[in-house]
């Protein structure tokens, strides 16, 4: 059990028969009445993110989370497969679990958070950021350079990504997997 003073981005709990991540979090000390802890939380097994609120001092009980090491092999109808980088083993997961499921890219490596004590996978987590290459975008004209403007354009997983106007088929891009946004032109 851990109280609100222990609550930090990341930590699992149990709350309302369900296993939330907080997303964020906030102490408030109010001028009148008693402090408390507003909290956004997602849960891990329907993405779904909510609001609560907590008193402060209120007891929550904590999950014990495994993160491993995966490799992605495949997606099929039975959801996106994954290879247990240690124990070979496979693991699948439903797409609702899934962030940004369009940037897997196969043999990527990403992490896994286990429930501690049923052995359930919870989530994913893709890499802060991937490279991948451009497969397809309008070319961009000499002298474009100059502005913001951004275009679409669709990569080797086969996400659409906003890309600058001086980005051509074939290039490599850095892409945010957070927001499944364009980052910096990657030289290879």
């Amino acid at each position: 059990m851990i109280t609100t003073s222990d609550i930090r981005n990341g930590i699992c709990i149990e709350h309302n028969n369900d296993t939330y991540a907080v997303v964020e979090f906030l102490h408030v000390k109010p001028g009148k009445g008693n402090a408390f802890v507003r909290t956004k939380l997602k849960s891990l097994t329907t993405g779904k993110v909510v609001d609560n609120t907590f008193p402060a001092g209120h007891k929550i009980k904590d999950v014990r989370v495994e993160r491993r090491k995966h490799q992605y092999l495949y997606n099929d109808d039975m959801g996106y497969h994954f290879m247990d980088n240690e124990s070979y083993e496979q693991t699948s997961i439903e797409e609702k679990m899934l962030d940004n499921p369009l940037l897997l890219k196969e043999g990527a490596d990403v992490d896994i958070l286990f429930h501690g004590e049923k052995n359930i996978p919870l989530t994913l987590e893709l890499p802060q950021y991937i490279v991948l290459e451009v497969t397809y975008t309008e070319p961009g004209v000499k002298g474009d350079t100059a502005t913001n403007t951004l275009k679409p354009a669709t990569v080797e997983t086969g996400a659409e990504v906003r890309v600058p106007l001086f980005i051509n088929q074939g290039d490599f891009v850095k892409i945010d997997t957070k927001s499944a946004s364009y980052v910096e032109r990657v030289k290879k």
